[in-house]
């Protein structure tokens, strides 16, 4: 899920970017951009972005101050509207921008939900103890969670995806730092680039189909612009990997029952959520909670069962005078689905909606128009759209997308495919521009760096640059209509 950090010194240069956006509800009736309560909100959600960046040094969660913020900003809209004797039309607004992100978050807890039940079962644990039991060299290692990376993201988020091949690249290199960075940032690049061309693998492409701007399949439009994304910096980096074996580490991992069927399970909600929206019409989320229904069912077969499993089990292991595995057996407990849904990044959650609440209310004070004009009109939407990609790297891009779908520029299916490339990809640039690349300098600390990252940025540019091109070339006819 996204992680904001080290950002504050990029602030003043971007904030009225981040401010251009509103829910999908309209401007208000009532121009604030001039007033002094415009101007307060603005300095108001300055201080709170602020403080966000600054969450590590602060220790401070990163979703307080936003929370704070965006009860104050909608308090001063709804006091001016009331004053102006017009208090329902706030009320309507507030209450539109809270249900889109109701939708949103339901899908997003279900989606951590089923990959924290995963993390559970051990099934990330099994695929990396096969991956350093196989004792793979160097270079082949590099690409192996390259390519892992580029295509688990798509269907377990990016941010999970790095963490999974961090830990792999971490256990089999040992203290090899260079070789650690490199494949950290491949990693990076990968998880970001898979995740661009699938409405799962990324918060922003999820914005973007729960929005139902761009449909589920056409997503794929996207997945040779951002192959190309991944291999470009990739192919590059593979000259200076040395091409040596590192020292096979042996780890066996059991894999606890119901991993696979969970792991099914996930697919099938996946699946009902794409068919509610295609077929019935009806918001994605309506299939994430039927989904939900089904893990709960599931939970519920293995709490009954369990305790023949164990015998069975524990009777095959006493039979073969397995010590360890009678150990383990005693420590089991049942499968508990709200333990799973207590384990989701609330922080995360919670920051997701002060922002969304802070930039709706900005925009129902009148900035939206401003910033449309400025931007989609004033610099067109070809050229809006990569800065937009490039500015990821320095602020995270939720705000950034739901800025441009809540502006709702008049742009053709190409430019909005651009913009959900750019966004996604573009946060690669830094080690700080994406929560993989944020969540891997503290997985791997010391070893993959935001200078060590920094020094490799002209060749993921290059990368991004082609995948752009490729996209304009490729999918060429979208931008007619």
């Amino acid at each position: 899920m996204s992680t904001i950090t080290y950002r504050a010194s990029a602030l003043l240069g971007v904030c009225l970017l981040l401010l251009s956006g509103q829910t999908l509800a309209a401007t208000g009736t009532i121009n604030l951009t001039t007033s002094g309560i415009g101007y307060f909100a603005l300095i108001l959600f300055a201080i709170a972005y602020i403080v966000v960046m600054l969450e590590e040094k602060l220790h401070l969660r990163k979703s307080k101050p936003v929370l704070v913020a965006a009860g104050v900003i909608w308090m001063c809209i709804g006091w001016v509207y009331t004053q102006a004797g017009q208090p329902h039309d706030a009320e309507h607004a507030f209450r539109h921008t809270l249900l889109e992100f109701a939708e949103l978050m339901l899908f997003l807890l279900v989606a951590m939900t089923y990959i924290n039940a995963l993390e559970e079962r051990r099934l990330f644990d099994v695929l990396r103890a096969w991956m350093v039991r196989k004792g793979f060299n160097y270079k082949t290692l590099f690409w192996l969670t390259g390519f892992l990376s580029f295509f688990i993201s798509p269907i377990a988020d990016n941010l999970t995806t790095a963490l999974l091949m961090c830990a792999v690249i971490v256990k089999v290199a040992g203290d090899d730092t260079r070789f650690i960075n490199l494949c950290c940032i491949n990693v990076v690049v990968a998880a970001n680039a898979g995740g661009a061309f699938s409405p799962f693998g990324d918060i922003t492409t999820l914005m973007v189909w729960q929005a139902g701007i761009v449909e589920f399949q056409e997503f794929l439009a996207l997945f040779l612009p951002s192959m190309v994304n991944f291999l470009i910096p990739a192919a590059i980096m593979s000259f200076f990997i040395e091409n040596r074996k590192p020292v096979a580490v042996e780890e066996e991992v059991e894999l606890k029952r119901g991993a696979l069927r969970i792991m099914c399970l996930f697919l099938l909600t996946i699946a009902t959520a794409v068919m509610c929206h295609l077929l019935l019409h009806l918001p994605p989320v309506l299939g994430m909670m039927t989904g939900l229904g089904y893990l709960q069912f599931f939970g519920y077969f293995l709490r009954r069962t369990l305790p023949g499993s164990l015998a069975r089990k524990r009777a095959l292991a006493e039979r073969a005078g397995d010590q360890q595995a009678l150990e383990r057996l005693g420590g089991v407990v049942p499968f508990d689905v709200f333990s799973k849904v207590a384990r989701a990044e609330w922080d995360t959650l919670l920051f997701f909606y002060g922002v969304v609440m802070c930039v709706g209310g900005l925009g129902y004070m009148g900035y939206l128009a401003y910033m449309s004009e400025l931007l989609y009109t004033g610099l067109g939407a070809t050229q809006t759209n990569i800065i937009l990609g490039v500015a990821s790297a320095i602020i995270d891009n939720i705000p950034v997308m739901f800025a441009v779908l809540t502006m709702e520029p008049e742009m053709s299916h190409g430019h909005w495919l651009l913009i959900t490339l750019t966004a996604g990809t573009g946060g690669s640039l830094l080690s700080i521009g994406s929560a993989a690349g944020v969540a891997l300098m503290g997985q791997a600390r010391g070893k993959y760096t935001f200078f060590g990252h920094l020094k490799w940025t002209p060749v993921i540019a290059i990368g991004y640059a082609a995948s752009v091109a490729v996209h304009l070339w490729l999918n060429a006819e979208m931008f007619t209509h």
